[in-house]
């Protein structure tokens, strides 16, 4: 290894000019001053209130599918299945419980999406009720169908 590197020593240290580069003037090293360019974005995405029609109807969703599956779990802790969620379960233990357990859901998804909104992330706004709403309403699916 030693040897093979030694040889070619000389060419990999060497600190001339490479063979097939273009020389550079003295007036061509000199630097130049450059203008400032301001950038702006192409098109600003439209803004748009909270409270908007979509999201009214998304929210209502939301708290339709949140009551939903309070009155089915609720009914089905009461003829004696199980809460399958631990975190719902501790709740579980009486109706105001399960309410109130529902409704901070419910509260928590508007909020978490109302911080989206301000912070600019229009998109992730309106996703999280749309997931909240396709798994609550898996959950009284199955709630429905295992009695």
């Amino acid at each position: 290894m030693v040897v093979g590197s030694s040889s070619f020593g000389p060419v990999l240290l060497a600190q001339g000019p490479v063979p097939d580069a273009p020389l550079v003037s003295a007036e061509a090293a000199s630097p130049i001053a450059l203008a400032p360019v301001a950038l702006t974005p192409a098109s600003e995405p439209a803004r748009h209130r909270f409270w908007d029609v979509e999201n009214l109807a998304i929210f209502s969703a939301t708290a339709a599918t949140n009551a939903a599956d309070f009155a089915v779990t609720r009914s089905n802790l009461q003829s004696g299945g199980k809460e399958l969620n631990p975190m719902v379960r501790i709740f579980g233990r009486s109706t105001a419980g399960l309410a109130m357990n529902f409704a901070g859901e419910t509260a928590g998804v508007v909020s978490l999406s109302y911080l989206f909104h301000r912070t600019g992330h229009h998109k992730l706004e309106r996703i999280l009720p749309i997931v909240n709403i396709g798994c609550t309403a898996g959950a009284v699916t199955f709630g429905l169908t295992h009695p």
